[in-house]
């Protein structure tokens, strides 16, 4: 079969506001075949595929498939083709349960007219969550309720409930364990079987070796290539991305700790975490490493003043300090980047500036009035920091690729200058290139004294940049390592209760 003989996408253009977002890029794919689309953040990826959904429209170009144009104006015309799509941004609805969600229009009815069969709503719904190896999942659950990975798991049901002919995974592992990924390449494979065409969009090239079949290669909004996986490799991969070669050895520090800045004694909450002891000094990178369910995020967010405590006490240069609410943490000195950006991070309708300087009103304002001219200074230096695309502050978040939003949600926190940051999941939906850009960041923010609390759930990047790592496994510390002790072995180890505190050589 031909790839003409499926989907072809044919000198598809688009701009946003002047900027080009793509170029008359060409792209095809087969039935039953696993087709990664990689590049930059802002290299068109999503707006590719944006367009095959019917998400947006593209200015010029045409589509086919199966040999016949089709016109996909909207995401009907896109849904009538078979397509569907895992989003990068949750496309839920919070306050329905796991069930509705997935059989969203699709409802199994009783015998009465108008009524619903929940028993056998929830039974379909169920089966799907089987299917794919999620049935450990309550669909009687509301969204609401779920953790991130739990929603991408629904995300992932909603989508193959209705048997597409093309599947579209829009950064799909970005908040999965990697017990959850290992199910959902079970789940990816099992498609490809039944001959669906899977588009596949990741930044983690690791991911894209074990299940692709083909790799697309965009930049500046322009096609670069197209490769098979077995014929390439890493570096060329990111080669392709940046028009470079990128040292993949994070930035070497050496540095002694002695001025404690941040003391946590006994820490715990109800069900989630328990006796949780630590401390941080400042211009330390203090890593925290666990899987899914660890308690990470939860303990993070109760230093942050977000979540209630239920025992234990935070002491800030030696002096105990209530951490009800974040605006308390923020006046005591802590900010916390969040894990999910589009959630608790940004706000999409307004403006880069706006983002950028959300947290910061305070600082910009004086007996009340804003100083425009001090905002503005620090937003244009914090967009051209962090090399935000586009660079036009008056651009709306809405608009912006994910990983460009990633990086205003990073400068709004540091527009603060607090002395002690947590940072949760700073990289993720983030590509290989801002990925190094921001790791010199973080340890510039070190260097200058700052104490960074660093969750992440890559173990190269948690090992790369920390000082020291302690992991959690069900709320709990079992493990603490110094950088040079540190490994990837001995982390999951501790993680995955292979081990008990203790038991892993230092």
């Amino acid at each position: 079969m031909s790839l003409a003989e499926f989907l072809e996408m044919k000198g598809i253009s688009k701009s946003y506001n002047g900027t080009r977002a793509l170029r008359k890029v060409d792209f095809s794919a087969q039935r039953g075949e696993v087709h990664a689309i990689i590049g930059e953040n802002g290299a068109g990826k999503s707006t590719l595929v944006k367009i095959l959904s019917g998400a947006v429209n593209a200015d010029e170009g045409r589509i086919f498939i199966s040999g016949a144009e089709s016109r996909i104006n909207n995401p009907i015309d896109s849904q009538k083709l078979g397509i569907r799509a895992v989003n990068q941004h949750f496309s839920l609805v919070p306050h329905l349960t796991v069930t509705e969600n997935i059989l969203i229009g699709n409802l199994q009815k009783s015998n009465a007219k108008f009524c619903i069969n929940w028993t056998k709503s929830h039974e379909v719904a169920r089966n799907v969550l089987d299917r794919i190896g999620f049935a450990d999942l309550d669909v009687k659950l509301k969204i609401s309720d779920l953790s991130a990975s739990q929603k991408q798991m629904v995300e992932i049901a909603k989508a193959v409930s209705v048997s597409p002919n093309i599947l579209i995974m829009d950064e799909p592992s970005a908040v999965l364990s990697q017990k959850e990924l290992d199910r959902l390449f079970r789940v990816i494979r099992q498609l490809k079987s039944e001959n669906v065409l899977i588009l596949y969009i990741s930044h983690r090239l690791d991911e894209i070796f074990q299940i692709a079949d083909r790799v697309t290669v965009l930049k500046d909004g322009c096609l670069v290539g197209i490769v098979n996986t077995t014929e390439t490799s890493k570096p060329a991969l990111i080669k392709m991305m940046v028009g470079r070669t990128i040292d993949e050895i994070f930035p070497d520090r050496v540095s002694s700790f002695n001025n404690k800045v941040m003391i946590v004694r006994g820490l715990s909450r109800d069900k989630i975490f328990k006796d949780i002891t630590f401390s941080i000094s400042k211009g330390e990178i203090l890593g925290f490493y666990g899987l899914v369910g660890s308690g990470r995020t939860e303990m993070a967010r109760c230093i942050f003043g977000a979540d209630r405590l239920t025992d234990g006490e935070v002491l800030i240069n030696e002096k105990p300090i209530e951490l009800s609410t974040p605006r308390k943490a923020l006046n005591e000195g802590i900010s916390m980047l969040t894990e999910d950006r589009s959630f608790d991070g940004l706000v999409m309708f307004l403006s880069i500036k706006d983002n950028i300087s959300l947290a910061a009103m305070k600082k910009f304002s004086r007996f009340g009035v804003l100083n425009k001219r001090l905002q503005n200074s620090s937003v244009k230096s914090m967009i051209n920091k962090f090399r935000i695309k586009p660079d036009n502050p008056s651009r709306q978040l809405k608009e912006l690729s994910g990983g460009n939003q990633q990086k205003v949600v990073f400068a709004k926190w540091l527009t603060l200058e607090t002395p002690i940051i947590i940072l949760d999941e700073p990289t993720r939906g983030v590509d290989v290139a801002t990925k190094h850009e921001i790791y010199n960041i973080i340890r510039a923010l070190a260097d200058s004294g700052t104490a960074i609390l660093l969750i992440s759930s890559e173990l190269p990047e948690v090992i790369g940049l920390s000082d020291r790592v302690i992991v959690l496994r069900e709320g709990r510390i079992t493990g603490e390592f110094k950088r040079q002790e540190a490994s990837e072995e001995k982390l999951l180890a501790c993680a995955a209760g292979v081990v008990n505190e203790g038991e892993v050589s230092k």
